[in-house]
C-alpha cells in the first residue's frame, strides 16, 4: 500500500504543478486580453469577446485532458489497466469523480483510482475558480 500512496502524491503533485503552470499562463492571456478590450473599448457581449471566452473554454479542458491522459499512461505503465482506450476511460470517469467500475483496474492498484478522483475534483474546482475570475475581470460577470 505504501507504494500505492507513493505513487498517488507523485501523480498529484504533477498535475498540480502542470496545472497551476496552466492556468499561470492563462492567467497572463486574460490580463493581455482585459488590457486590449478595455484600449479598444470592446462591449462585452462582442464577437471578439465570445471567441476569446470560448478559446478560455478550451484551453481549460485542454487542460484537463492531459492530466487525464497522464494518469491513463501511468495505469498503462505499471500494469494496472492492460490497454490504453481502457485507461483512458478509467482515468476520465475516475478524475471527473463520476465513479467508476472496479474491473478495469488490478485490484492492487484501485487506490490510485481513488486519489486520482479527489485529485480531478480539487483541479475541476480550481479551474472553476480560475474561470469565474477570468469573467469577472473582463467585465462580463
Amino acid at each position: 500500500m505504501l507504494l500505492h500512496l507513493i505513487v498517488s502524491a507523485g501523480m498529484v503533485l504533477v498535475t498540480v504543478i502542470v496545472h497551476g503552470g496552466g492556468l499561470a499562463v492563462l492567467g497572463r492571456l486574460v490580463l493581455v486580453e482585459a488590457k486590449e478590450e478595455r484600449a479598444h473599448h470592446v462591449p462585452a457581449l462582442s464577437l471578439r469577446s465570445l471567441f476569446f471566452t470560448l478559446f478560455m473554454v478550451g484551453a481549460l479542458f485542454a487542460l484537463h485532458g492531459l492530466e487525464i491522459w497522464m494518469y491513463a499512461f501511468l495505469y498503462k505503465v505499471i500494469g494496472a489497466i492492460p490497454d490504453l482506450e481502457t485507461a483512458i476511460y478509467f482515468s476520465t470517469i475516475s478524475y471527473a469523480g463520476i465513479g467508476y467500475d472496479d474491473r478495469y483496474i488490478d485490484p492492487a492498484w484501485r487506490l490510485v483510482g481513488a486519489i486520482e478522483g479527489i485529485d480531478g475534483l480539487l483541479l475541476l474546482g480550481w479551474s472553476t475558480a480560475f474561470f469565474v475570475t477570468m469573467v469577472s475581470r473582463l467585465g462580463r460577470g
